[in-house]
């Protein structure tokens, strides 16, 4: 009777990640967002993210020379694209403030309903960065800021806008910083599949904003 052989056990073979198909500073750009927004900056690796995009060490450094231009570079590029779209949005609104007030919430809305890990990357890992890395970030949101103080400005000048006052005066710095708040917010709770959609979202957040501004009907 012959004796019965035992199964051979084979070692796993390992499974190389696979290599996102969009262009490599775009993978790794991509890569990280994702990375930084599950585990947070401190803990990511630059192994890691290049791991996620299925590419060598040596692809990242062909682009950005460490971690922290890696994290500059991804936060300043979503935050000139968001400066972009909402002087873009404004610019062909007319002329009417409140036509512009809510093409710049409905714009800026729209676009923190879908990219949600980016607005998550670019508001809580900043503080990571230097004084230096940050300058233009400031700069690009001062400019945003600025945007909807000189709609409100308007408004109010026109008499279309009367917004709140505080012992007879109108902090309109202070109420658009409120509204940017209200806005960017959206992007920490918000996901698909609920009752509203990002445009039916992002006109509920335009008409809210109007009626904080005691816009008159047009």
């Amino acid at each position: 009777m012959s004796k019965q052989r035992k199964p051979v056990r084979l070692a796993a073979v390992p499974v190389a990640p696979e290599r996102d198909p969009r262009p490599p500073v775009e993978a790794i750009r991509a890569a990280a967002f994702a990375q930084f927004a599950e585990r947070g900056y401190p803990v990511v690796t630059v192994r890691d993210i290049m791991k996620a995009c299925g590419l060598t060490q040596g692809a990242l450094y062909n682009h950005f020379k460490s971690k922290d231009e890696l994290l500059h570079d991804i936060i300043a590029s979503t935050q000139g694209e968001l400066e972009r779209v909402c002087q873009q949005a404004v610019a062909g609104a007319g002329d009417d403030p409140r036509a512009k007030l809510a093409a710049f919430v409905r714009v800026y809305v729209m676009r923190h309903c879908r990219l949600r890990v980016e607005a998550l990357v670019a508001n809580r890992e900043i503080s990571w960065l230097g004084a230096e890395r940050v300058a233009d970030i400031r700069r690009s949101r001062r400019a945003i800021r600025d945007i909807l103080v000189t709609i409100l400005t308007q408004g109010v000048e026109r008499g279309v806008f009367d917004p709140p006052q505080v012992d007879g005066r109108r902090d309109l710095k202070a109420i658009a910083m409120a509204l940017l708040d209200q806005c960017t917010h959206v992007s920490m709770w918000y996901g698909p599949g609920g009752e509203l959609g990002e445009e039916q979202m992002a006109k509920l957040y335009a008409d809210m904003a109007l009626r904080a501004v005691g816009a008159k009907p047009q």
